[in-house]
């Protein structure tokens, strides 16, 4: 493995756009899908990048509280993805924005997105897991993989799990790399933070920036959940995974710069896909997003 210091400017660099002249709708920007070891681009990529299209197209102060979206075909690596975002709505309290993603001109994703200029009202949200261990007790990817070895996994993906995504992840219990850790249990946790503190992007602020991060990373991991009950490994030989469709809604801000805890559940499984759900809270216990993700599921 490369001997560079992992560091989340490979997120930074995926939200950061550059405005184009549009060619179907109201505004346009290009953006660029980061380096993996997969034959197609993350698709984290593509929602955090229509995030932060969709939010630099409204500027009355509302904040992103919910996206809605589609993977219609895979997306090229280190290849420009070009985002065109429709004006639907501009209301008072609410706005409604439909964003489209286009490479080698068709289209490769859709989202509808969500923002609300918030009113005072009562709060809720569920409960934090007070049984998971402290993130300071659990093995990064890096110190996991640094001796182990297996199925599919090549010198590039051992990299990439190790350092190659932006954030240090640790998973209670172990993680789905190699081989499924633990019980085949419908359920994880991922304590997540990115490698050092984000950096400034262009036409977001901070906390729209912290927001797309959120989108950015919560792909990672939400179809694990149901790989941990199906007993399938990333390394499995011949496996198959893609994202189909994702919900995420945004309730309250938080900072990124502390441990996150990413709570998952594996909700159903069958015909080739499978739907988990997420919730991600800080150390302090704000729950801060929800996210339900259906992915195709492809054994061997």
């Amino acid at each position: 493995m490369s001997g560079t210091p992992p560091t989340s400017a490979v997120f930074t660099a995926a939200v950061t756009l550059k405005p184009a002249q549009p060619e179907h709708f109201d505004l346009a920007f290009t953006a660029t899908t980061q380096p993996c070891p997969w034959p197609k681009a993350y698709g984290g990529d593509l929602v955090a990048q229509a995030a932060a299209a969709a939010m630099r197209s409204v500027t009355d102060g509302k904040s992103l509280h919910s996206m809605h979206s589609y993977f219609l075909r895979p997306a090229d690596i280190g290849a420009e993805v070009r985002y065109e975002v429709e004006v639907v709505r501009d209301g008072r309290g609410y706005s409604t924005r439909q964003v489209r993603g286009y490479q080698n001109g068709r289209t490769l994703y859709v989202c509808l997105a969500g923002f609300a200029a918030g009113e005072a009202g009562a709060a809720f949200h569920t409960a934090f897991a007070d049984d998971v261990p402290d993130p300071e007790t659990l093995p990064g990817s890096a110190e996991y993989l640094a001796e182990r070895d297996g199925g599919s996994m090549t010198k590039e993906s051992k990299a990439y799990w190790s350092g190659g995504r932006g954030f240090d992840m640790r998973h209670v219990p172990g993680p789905v790399y190699l081989t499924v850790e633990g019980e085949r249990l419908p359920h994880q946790a991922v304590w997540l933070r990115p490698f050092d503190p984000l950096r400034p992007v262009d036409g977001l602020t901070d906390a729209q920036r912290d927001l797309a991060a959120l989108a950015y990373v919560c792909d990672y991991t939400i179809l694990e959940p149901v790989l941990r009950v199906l007993d399938l490994p990333w390394a499995r030989p011949g496996l198959v995974t893609a994202s189909l469709d994702h919900a995420m809604w945004f309730h309250r801000p938080g900072p990124l710069g502390d441990w996150l805890l990413y709570v998952q559940e594996a909700v159903a499984a069958d015909a080739g896909r499978g739907l988990g759900t997420g919730r991600f809270f800080t150390r302090d216990h704000r729950h801060l997003a929800t996210v339900v993700q259906e992915g195709l599921i492809r054994p061997a």
